[in-house]
């Protein structure tokens, strides 16, 4: 498994080094929409506030499609994403975190993806996703999770050729990539705190542009279960946008928010977010 994942994310590397030479601005505007649908609809809305922590309710064709979108990001299954996730959480910050900072920056930024032996021995084996093991569908992305990107590549070529291949999966790959390991990385060496967590997290206002609200981490670690991550009008959190659009339409139930007594139970000093 260790050399699966170096493999893939080697060859996404090798793949978005090709840019230079095959840009057109069709290509470029094809990984901008893959980046919206993998990054926002499959890891930020899906993958993490959805399925690890169940900030809200979705019909299931929605939720499968959102989810099926995470898969297209190359982070693998949920399954294996949500178990980590709430591994993380559990030991946020301690020698059993699976991607904690105490072993250094680029440990938590990356290189604890290439040794999944680790993972077992700090938390042991994925028995914190049985909500999710217990349903066929994802079942099913965890044994075929390699073959729907490989599909996506396919028809990118047919699309556009070289270009969007190269643009809509290495160079788009990529990025959604590095934007999901900086919150993992920077939201925890780099930023401020507002709220007594008991970790490490921040809150970092550049990394929650790139990631769609993902980086106000500290306001996150503090209400995991909120649906809202950019907790006051100036932080910016476009998954938030979303997820609120969808409850208006009643697509999206069950949103679950902050109230003032829990703010006011963990705050320390409100004028440091940011």
């Amino acid at each position: 498994m260790d050399i699966e994942i170096v493999g893939g994310i080697l060859a996404m590397h090798l793949l978005s080094l090709l840019a230079p030479f095959y840009f057109s601005w069709s290509a470029l505007w094809v990984a901008i929409f893959l980046y919206v649908v993998t990054g926002l609809f499959g890891i930020s809305l899906s993958y993490h506030r959805n399925l690890s922590h169940g900030s809200f309710k979705l019909s299931k064709w929605l939720e499968y499609l959102f989810a099926y979108c995470g898969v297209l990001a190359l982070q693998k299954d949920p399954i294996f994403w949500v178990s980590i996730h709430r591994y993380h959480h559990q030991y946020c910050d301690s020698e059993r975190d699976p991607h904690g900072p105490l072993e250094g920056f680029w440990f938590s930024h990356m290189s604890w993806l290439f040794d999944t032996n680790s993972i077992v021995q700090k938390c042991g084996k994925p028995n914190n996703v049985g909500d999710l093991q217990k349903q066929p569908f994802y079942r099913f992305l965890q044994s075929t999770c390699h073959a729907h990107p490989i599909a996506l590549a396919i028809l990118l070529y047919l699309l556009g050729g070289v270009p969007f291949l190269v643009w809509g999966m290495g160079v788009r790959t990529i990025w959604v990539y590095h934007i999901t390991w900086l919150v993992n990385s920077v939201c925890h060496v780099w930023g401020k705190q507002a709220w007594n967590t008991g970790d490490l997290s921040r809150n970092n206002w550049w990394v929650a542009i790139l990631s769609f609200g993902e980086g106000w981490h500290n306001n996150h670690h503090a209400f995991e279960y909120s649906a809202r991550h950019g907790l006051e009008w100036w932080q910016l959190d476009m998954t938030w946008y979303v997820v609120r659009l969808l409850q208006i339409l009643g697509l999206a139930t069950d949103v679950k928010l902050p109230n003032e007594a829990q703010k006011e139970r963990l705050a320390l000093n409100t004028s440091t977010a940011g």
